[in-house]
């Protein structure tokens, strides 16, 4: 029987022993064994840090982003063969195509939002220069920087391909290394997607290894610069986070736990509403979809008492539909647990549950099954189960991973909200309702208790993505018994896996080490328009002052004419000589930025292509008829596009008057080509 293999240091290595047998979740069949014996665990971390993080860190941003897109094209290419062999763990095609082509729709998301969101360098600047002295001569800012270890992910066994890609994606556009250790029931899917992305050669050596097997002795040489990231049962988070290692050194660690998730239907949702219809084709979805194995999947399901009857008739009637069987068969709605061990864990769990209600669909026991053996296979029916009394502690702390859902009644909405906090932390809950008013006041009471919140109603129901799927644009995880982390959050996902460090320093400094100029550092070249410059000549600092010119009446009255922007202050001298801030007619704020373009502007030709918008505008001080107005612009930001020939430059624009007042401040952005065209 075939061993699956781990890529560690650079090479592709078999276990030392015979390992231990993984089987079809459906035929039973022995398809594989597992094992990490004989790998140095010190040694794969240590090629990560060494190999792996170097070439990794030299990248910009934009860089990596772009490996990640075009990582993804190169697996969309290969997803038909991840789908085949997902059915061996249980699941059916729409289930492979959830976790595969959601995976790869982590790397598309991040390979977009690095290069609009990140700049095309190695330093990220997280907010804005904060003066430190009074002369302008001390100044600070954060930075963020790629950590120099290695992000370990210990995953799942439900999503053996979405769960290694949501966490590769953002510590590889942080510039940080992985190492990816699956959950042993699937990690043949998970190995031969690490096979995928190595025979393609697209990202850098080391950037990327594979563990089969148990931990070892792994976690005992993490360090200070590594991170884990967990996703799993609530108690081996537990057990991982109060690791001696992981604890002595400070080791970032990210959780994402099973957790009790729920979803309210609105006192407003008639059996007749449109709401109505979702909260009930949602439920079924969440408890089907994966055999219920899903850490997103709605456990307990909190209906008004009164239309509990009609939700439990509407969902019963939706479950007898389900074909459950050989998940590779086109009719079939539902597959198998992954494993035999999970299926009585499920049953384990059910019985507790089972305790606190009484069971409204299913049989924990028997199922109808098309093309599979009920003995060989992991198969288990969907369980419908109604709690008269919500008040009882299992449907709040039992949760059974599986095709399991708990109907609870409940009466206000401060009972609701009471409820479901006592799940003591969940990674997502759902409000389904036509009433905004309820929608906000169920959110706003369950949000500290939850990671994500979807509210679901007519208006949005054809875009929703629905309650379970993680977007990868939003954090993915939640407060308490769902482990207390976030994966994924956009950039916030990929600012975990970097040092935030605040650097304190002069002008001069500060602008050498964020790649950006910062106001009080020296100019740079003021002899050449900047405008004539292609990105290739253009060089941060570089700067042109132009002015002055005078403001007059005439000018203030055209422009209110010309636009059509007649406001008092600008028009009506007792009117504006009344108002505290302007005591005369003054020119409006857009006729200074307007004339500043005029000042600035380079009329002809070149290298610059367009102006594609201004930022942080602000009118600080009024320009009244006779002011004399001088603008000077600085190449504050240089960002190169790697995919394109032309790249963005933020400009910082200062107005004075003549008597060196600061009228306005703002940021001008364009488009600039690469090299000068002839």
């Amino acid at each position: 029987m075939t061993a699956l293999r781990s890529y560690a240091a650079g090479v592709w290595q078999a276990p030392a022993d015979d390992g231990a047998p993984l089987h079809d979740a459906v035929t039973g069949e022995e398809i594989a064994r597992i094992s990490s014996a004989g790998i140095d665990m010190r040694e794969t971390l240590n090629y990560g840090r060494r190999v792996g993080g170097p070439p990794l860190r030299a990248l910009t941003f934009h860089e990596r982003a772009l490996l990640l897109k075009q990582l993804a094209l190169y697996l969309q290419e290969h997803r038909d063969e991840l789908y085949v062999l997902s059915y061996r763990t249980g699941a059916t095609l729409f289930d492979a195509r959830f976790d595969v082509d959601g995976g790869i729709g982590v790397l598309f998301s991040y390979g977009s939002k690095g290069r609009r969101e990140l700049p095309n360098d190695t330093v990220y600047v997280d907010g804005p220069v904060e003066p430190l002295g009074k002369g302008g001569t001390f100044v600070g800012q954060h930075i963020a920087t790629p950590l120099r270890g290695v992000a370990v992910q210990i995953n799942a066994f439900n999503f053996p391909v979405w769960g290694p890609l949501e966490k590769l994606a953002p510590a590889f556009l942080a510039g940080v290394p992985t190492l990816i250790k699956p959950a042993s029931q699937t990690a043949y899917v998970t190995q031969r997607l690490v096979e995928l992305i190595v025979d393609s050669g697209i990202l850098p050596e080391g950037s990327l290894q594979l563990i089969c097997g148990g931990a070892g002795d792994l976690l005992d040489h993490l360090g200070e610069q590594d991170l884990v990231s967990f996703t799993g049962s609530a108690s081996t988070a537990q057990r991982l986070r109060t690791h001696p290692v992981i604890a002595r050194h400070s080791v970032r660690f990210n959780a994402e736990a099973d957790s009790l998730n729920l979803s309210v239907l609105g006192p407003d949702a008639g059996p007749d509403s449109a709401e109505f219809g979702l909260f009930v084709k949602q439920l079924v979805t969440e408890m089907t979809v994966k055999a219920g194995q899903k850490c997103t999947a709605i456990r307990r399901a909190f209906v008004p008492a009164e239309r509990l009857d009609d939700v439990a008739e509407a969902v019963r009637e939706r479950l007898a539909k389900i074909v459950i069987g050989d998940p590779s068969r086109p009719d079939v709605r539902m597959g198998a647990l992954a494993s035999l061990e999970q299926r009585e864990e499920v049953r384990r769990s059910l019985k507790a549950l089972m305790d606190a209600g009484s069971v409204l669909f299913g049989d924990p026991e028997r199922v109808e099954l098309v093309d599979a053996d009920p003995e060989r296979g992991a198969f288990v029916s969907p369980v419908l189960l109604r709690a008269d009394d919500p008040g009882r502690a299992e449907p709040h702390e039992v949760e059974a991973f599986g095709p399991v859902s708990t109907l609870l009644p409940y009466t206000s909405t401060d009972q609701v909200v009471e409820l479901a906090v006592r799940g003591a932390g969940s990674l997502v809950g759902s409000v389904v309702t036509g009433d905004a008013a309820f929608a906000r006041d169920v959110v706003l009471g369950v949000a500290p208790w939850h990671g994500r919140l979807l509210v679901l109603d007519a208006e949005n129901a054809k875009e929703s993505t629905g309650h379970g799927s993680p977007l990868p644009m939003l954090v993915h995880g939640g407060p308490g018994r769902a482990g207390g982390g976030e994966e994924m959050g956009g950039i916030r996902g990929v600012l975990h896996h970097m040092q935030r460090t605040a650097v304190q320093a002069s002008p001069t400094v500060l602008s050498a080490v964020t790649n950006r100029w910062v106001n009080g550092a020296p100019y740079g070249d003021t002899e050449v328009h900047p405008f004539r410059k292609s990105l290739a000549q253009l060089r941060v600092g570089d700067t042109v002052v132009a002015g002055p010119r005078t403001v007059t009446r005439a000018d203030i009255d055209h422009f209110a004419e010309f636009t059509g922007d007649t406001f008092y202050a600008h028009t009506i001298e007792e009117a504006a000589a009344a108002n505290p801030f302007f005591e005369g007619i003054v020119a409006h704020g857009y006729l200074v930025v307007s004339l500043a373009a005029g000042l600035f502007v380079d009329p002809d030709p070149g290298p610059v292509l367009a102006n594609y918008g201004l930022e942080n505008l602000r009118f600080l001080a009024p320009v009244k008829p006779g002011d004399e107005l001088t603008v000077t612009l600085t190449a504050v930001q240089i960002t190169p596009r790697v995919d394109a020939d032309y790249g963005e430059v933020r400009w910082n624009a200062d107005v004075v008057n003549h008597d060196g007042e600061l009228a306005a401040r703002y940021d001008v952005l364009t488009l600039v080509a690469k090299e000068a065209t002839a």
